[in-house]
C-alpha cells in the first residue's frame, strides 16, 4: 500500500521546494528524498523541527547545485557527504547516500553510493530509515519502518550488535528514541545487545554522551527509558553515581531536564563536580548542579519566608528553587509547601547591600581589613533581620562604635 505524507507545511514550503528543485536540476527527478526524523514525525503527527535530505549526488555536486540555484551552501561535513543548504534562513542538511567501509565504534569511514537500500542498511533504527520524495510519497526500504513508527517500536536495522559496534552511541540513542517515541516494552533483542555491549560506551567522547543524555531527559516522560537503562546495566556504566530513587517524583513535578539530571545524584558538591567534569556538561548545567548541592544544606520545606529569602540572597534563586524541588521529591506530600516557597523564590528580588566602604569611612574607619569586617558584620545582621529597608546608618554606627555598658 502506498503511503503519502499530507498536510505538512514544511513539505510544501517555498524554501523546501527551492532546495529540492536545485538538487533535481542537477541530478534529475528522484535524486533527492527527505529522510529520517522529518518523515517519521510526519507519519505519527509529531512536530518536525529539522529537515534532512538524502541524495545520490556527490557532496561536490550537491554544493555546486545549491550555489547554482542562488542558495547558500555550507560544507558542514564534506568528507562524510554532508552539505547544509540555507533557503529563506531555513537550514537543510543534505547527505549523499552512504555505506560503511569500516568503523571503530566511534568514527566510521564511508563510501558514497547511489543505492537507497545500502543507505538504509547503515542507519540505526527502522523507523529512522524512512524516506519521502518531494511529493510526500514514503519509501520504507526495511519494510518495517512505517509499522514501527506507528506502533512505537524502536528496533535496530538488521542485527543490533552490528549496529551498536558501528557506533556505541547507538546504545544511548536506543533509550533516547524509546523515551520519545516508544510504547510498551523495549525491544528484547535490542536490550540484550545494549547490556552486552554497554562497556563499549567508554570509547565515546564525553560531549557526545552528555548531549545524548540531555536529549533523553528532555522527553515528555523519560522514566520508562531510564528504568530500562538501569535494568540493562547501561545506567551504571554511564553514571555509576546515579540512583533512580528521586527521579520519578522529579519528572512528575518538572519538565526541566537539568532538574531531572540533578535527581539522579546525591546533593553533594564533590559528586556533581566529578560527574560534570567526566561528562563535560555545559558550564550552565555544571553551575546549576553545583549551586543546588551547595544550597541543599540550608533549604527545607518548613523554612520560614525570611529563611527562604536569606537562602536566595546567599545562593541565588535558581539554586534554592532547584534544592526545593529536590525536597519536594523527597517528601511528595508537602507539595503545597514546596509550591509556595518556590513561588516566593521566583518572585522575590534580592536587594543590594545598602552600605559600602564610603559609609564606613565617613564614620572614621581607615580603609583596610577592618572595613571588610564591619561590612560583613552589617550584612549578616541585615540578612538576619530580613533585609530591613531603613535604619542602616544607625546599625552601621553601632557596629563601628558599640554602645558601652
Amino acid at each position: 500500500m502506498s503511503i503519502r505524507l499530507t498536510d505538512q507545511p514544511w513539505l510544501t514550503a517555498s524554501s523546501t521546494r527551492a532546495v529540492m528543485a536545485a538538487l533535481e536540476a542537477a541530478g534529475g527527478p528522484g535524486c533527492a528524498r527527505f529522510v529520517g526524523g522529518c518523515v517519521r514525525n510526519a507519519l505519527i503527527g509529531a512536530a518536525v523541527d529539522d529537515i534532512d535530505i538524502a541524495t545520490t549526488l556527490k557532496p561536490e555536486e550537491t554544493d555546486k547545485a545549491i550555489r547554482a540555484a542562488g542558495l547558500k551552501a555550507v560544507p558542514t561535513g564534506m568528507a562524510h557527504g554532508t552539505v547544509t543548504a540555507v533557503s529563506q534562513r531555513t537550514p537543510f542538511e543534505i547527505t549523499t547516500l552512504r555505506r560503511d567501509v569500516s568503523t571503530d565504534g566511534r568514527n566510521a569511514t564511508v563510501a558514497f553510493t547511489d543505492d537507497w537500500a545500502e543507505d538504509a542498511a547503515r542507519r540505526d533504527f527502522r523507523l529512522n530509515a524512512l524516506y519521502a520524495d518531494g511529493e510526500g510519497r514514503v519509501f520504507d526500504p526495511t519494510g518495517d519502518g512505517v509499522a514501527d513508527a506507528e506502533a512505537g517500536r524502536i528496533v535496530f536495522v538488521g542485527d543490533p550488535e552490528t549496529r551498536i559496534t558501528e557506533d556505541y552511541l547507538r546504545i544511548l540513542r536506543f533509550f533516547r528514541f524509546f523515551a520519545w517515541y516508544g510504547r510498551g516494552e523495549p525491544d528484547t533483542a535490542a536490550l540484550v545487545a545494549c547490556r552486552k555491549l554497554a562497556p563499549g560506551m567508554s570509547r565515546l567522547s564525553a560531549e557526545r554522551v552528555s548531549k545524548e543524555l540531555m536529549k533523553l531527559l528532555t522527553a515528555p516522560d523519560p522514566r520508562p527509558a531510564m528504568r530500562a537503562m538501569g535494568e540493562a546495566g547501561v545506567l551504571e556504566q554511564l553514571l555509576p553515581e546515579a540512583s533512580l530513587t528521586l527521579f520519578d517524583a522529579v519528572v512528575g513535578a518538572s519538565e526541566d531536564p537539568v532538574l531531572r539530571l540533578m535527581a539522579l545524584f546525591p546533593a553533594e558538591e564533590a559528586v556533581v563536580r566529578q560527574v560534570s567534569t567526566r561528562l563535560r556538561f555545559a558550564n550552565a548545567t555544571r553551575d546549576r548542579l553545583v549551586g543546588s548541592a551547595r544550597a541543599d544544606g540550608v533549604v527545607g520545606l518548613s523554612m520560614s519566608d525570611a529563611a527562604a529569602r536569606a537562602a536566595v540572597y546567599r545562593h541565588g534563586a535558581r539554586a534554592v528553587s532547584d534544592a526545593l524541588h529536590r525536597r519536594w521529591a523527597e517528601t511528595p506530600g508537602r507539595g503545597d509547601d514546596a509550591r509556595r516557597l518556590i513561588g516566593l523564590v521566583r518572585d522575590w528580588t534580592p536587594p543590594r547591600l545598602p552600605v559600602g566602604g564610603r559609609q564606613v569611612a565617613k564614620l572614621g574607619v581607615e580603609p583596610g581589613p577592618e572595613t571588610g569586617r564591619l561590612l560583613k558584620a552589617f550584612e549578616e545582621g541585615w540578612i538576619a533581620d530580613d533585609f530591613p529597608a531603613d535604619g542602616h546608618a544607625e546599625r552601621l554606627a553601632a557596629l563601628v562604635n558599640p554602645p558601652r555598658g
